[in-house]
């Protein structure tokens, strides 16, 4: 009875806005728009504590009380009543011994373009509140801000400025996930807090991740944090919005095998093990984000990631261009008689193959300079490469070590204006406490202001800065292609996890391309003309189903010479206007199209299992389209580069069926007939 009451108290304040002095006895519950998800906050009592504060001629204590948050989905609790709050400085803990003292209900839309991601512009109403909580006693002030839209709720904590504390001095984050059950977790673990994210996701029981759990207990969780809670749906778990804080981690912190649950862990200040986030008040955490939804591809459509970023900081956006990449690195190299050869001359041959391929950039890996990186070695003359691309009407982005541009933008990026450069990959980055986060802000500000794009890799998982510096186009912490050169890291089964977990954070640069496509069996890691697992097709399907602006065709020119399938890689686009995920599960297969003008592009791909279904076209508009279709030949179980290539004619509502061998894949282009 309870419930429905608040319900309409909801409906009131939402209408308007709510503001009132907020009963204990009442919870307050927030719901998506369409109802079917909805967040709730409390305070609930907690036992009291012995020691000193029951001893003789002490005060008596007021009851302990704890703000805890619960989550559910289709009327089933995806997370039970969790802790939050935030451990500052001197294990001052704020959120303990609190009471609600104003609750504010609002609603709002979301409407903004992107230049760049799965879709071109966005439209989602969401409903707010603003919980003002407060000490019962010290008088310590905390706000939390939550918003909930139809695919996720999110909140962050906002401690005001105020009279009993000075400033923010956090040494951890209290917020807890307590799931209703045991659930399977496709978990990334990490070693530490210094690493570039580029590890498997382990499908992996939440109970197997607590401090009983074994081995995989002593890692990290890094997000996003994919959850399938058996019977009441799946959960992503991620944050958004860091500026002015330092990453968060999870971590099962259960001393049993029936523990249930993550807390938060934030990345430390490297010189002050104290204090991990330091500021002054106001000041606001970055939001912790819930996803939910009763099919895992829906994560792959959704926009929470940016909704939940300021806008654009950069008022002139024009000089901003993505596009598909040559490059040098993943192929050894490579001049065009197949020798290793790392110089101005060889740079010039990818640029030449970018030109001829209609590409608009070639990527120039490491090695041209020092540790200075003003000056180039005798190798590799960039503003050269640079002049000479330019008249091929091509441009070039540059490696530069993390570290490097970290003591060198000031003197480095007006000079990479002046050369030309078109844009940076800065690579070991390998940070993100708050000074790490801080430098993506800073290097994406400075490098706006130089006209240059941005490539990260070696970096922590994104968050949606492409919609403040939409001069990021790239991010690469995944285990990409790179590790077909060194090893079976980068295989079919876990390129069909990364879509529904990786892909949730955004932009991906996993550097596709390999046309010496392999049999499990026959793949030999090789750092010169490289191989890789999967098929031609499977291979194809990438560019439609990895969401990057910034895509790299990864191998040697010659290799895609006289070869059919290399057209739909000059055709594929590399920014989307609307993105639809048909069907697909973690690890096992994915079909997806995408929109661009008045065409659609399809990508599927599985994992070791040979795969037939049929997927409904109903995606497209009215209207006839000519289906350009890149196949699994019969035999590409055994032969790998065979494809079956025809052109059919389609329409709205039309079946096609989808034949995929062993690590096979399927790409289509459906060009709209005039």
């Amino acid at each position: 009875m309870r419930q429905t009451k608040l319900t309409i108290l909801i409906a009131i304040c939402v209408i308007g806005s709510c503001v009132k002095m907020w009963g204990q006895e009442k919870d307050a519950v927030l719901q998506s728009p369409d109802r079917k998800l909805s967040i709730t906050f409390r305070v609930v009592d907690i036992p009291v504590r012995s020691g000193a504060q029951n001893r003789e001629n002490n005060p008596p204590t007021l009851p302990m009380t704890k703000l805890v948050y619960e989550v559910s989905f289709n009327e089933k609790l995806l997370l039970e009543p969790s802790a939050m709050g935030l451990e500052l400085e001197n294990n001052r803990y704020l959120g303990e011994n609190v009471l609600i003292e104003k609750v504010t209900f609002s609603e709002g839309e979301d409407n903004y373009s992107l230049l760049h991601g799965r879709t071109k512009s966005v439209s989602e109403k969401y409903n707010a509140v603003l919980l003002e909580v407060v000490e019962q006693r010290g008088g310590r002030k905390m706000n939390v801000e939550a918003r909930a839209y139809n695919d996720a709720v999110a909140f962050r904590y906002i401690v005001p400025e105020q009279k009993a504390l000075i400033d923010y001095r956090l040494k951890n984050e209290k917020t807890e996930y307590r799931l209703p059950k045991d659930a399977i977790a496709y978990a990334l673990l990490l070693p530490n807090h210094k690493s570039g994210y580029e590890s498997e996701f382990q499908k992996i029981p939440v109970s197997a991740l607590s401090n009983q759990g074994g081995v995989a207990s002593y890692f990290l969780i890094g997000m996003p944090l994919v959850l399938d809670v058996a019977d009441a749906g799946w959960m992503a778990i991620t944050e958004t919005d860091i500026e002015g804080n330092s990453a968060t981690y999870l971590r099962n912190p259960t001393g049993s095998w029936a523990g249930h649950w993550f807390e938060s862990v934030v990345s430390p200040n490297w010189r002050d093990s104290e204090v991990a986030v330091a500021g002054s008040l106001p000041h606001k955490t970055a939001w912790r984000v819930i996803m939910a939804a009763s099919n895992p591809v829906h994560f792959i459509e959704t926009n929470m990631m940016t909704n939940l970023n300021p806008e654009s900081r950069i008022s002139d956006t024009s000089w901003i261009t993505v596009g598909k990449s040559t490059w040098d690195w993943w192929n050894g190299s490579l001049n065009q008689k197949g020798e290793r050869a790392y110089t101005t001359e060889t740079m010039k041959y990818y640029v030449d193959f970018a030109a001829e391929s209609g590409f608009e950039f070639m990527t120039v890996d490491a090695g041209w300079s020092g540790s200075d990186i003003t000056v180039c070695r005798d190798n590799v003359n960039i503003p050269e490469v640079v002049r000479y691309a330019k008249e091929k009407g091509v441009k070039v982005i540059i490696w530069v070590g993390g570290s490097n541009v970290w003591n060198q933008m000031d003197t480095a990026f007006p000079l990479y204006e002046k050369w030309g450069v078109a844009g940076l990959k800065i690579d070991f980055i390998l940070r993100d406490d708050q000074a790490g986060i801080d430098f993506y802000y800073r290097v994406a500000e400075k490098a706006a202001k130089h006209k240059l794009l941005l490539d990260f890799h070696g970096a922590t998982k994104p968050w949606g800065l492409q919609r403040t510096y939409p001069n990021v186009i790239g991010y690469e912490c995944i285990l990409g292609m790179e590790n077909s050169l060194v090893g079976v890291r980068d295989n079919p089964e876990n390129r069909l996890v990364y879509p529904f977990t990786r892909m949730i954070a955004g932009l991906v640069d996993f550097t596709p391309g390999a046309f010496d496509n392999a049999t499990r069996d026959e793949f030999v890691a090789r750092n010169q003309k490289p191989m890789a697992m999967g098929t031609r097709a499977h291979h194809l399907a990438i560019y439609v189903v990895y969401e990057s602006p910034f895509q790299m065709i990864s191998d040697w020119p010659e290799n895609y010479k006289n070869q059919t399938d290399f057209k739909f890689i000059k055709d594929v686009p590399v920014t989307w206007d609307k993105t639809k995920a048909l069907n697909g599960k973690p690890g096992e297969y994915v079909t997806i199209a995408r929109k661009k003008g008045d065409d659609w592009f399809l990508g599927a791909m599985t994992n070791w299992t040979p795969r037939n279904y049929e997927i409904s076209l109903d995606f497209l508009e009215s209207g006839n389209y000519m289906a350009e279709i890149y196949a699994d030949a019969t035999d590409a179980d055994r032969y790998p580069k065979k494809t079956s290539v025809k052109t059919v004619r389609v329409k709205a509502g039309d079946k096609m069926k989808v034949n995929m061998v062993s690590g096979g894949g399927l790409a289509v282009r459906f060009k709209k007939v005039k």
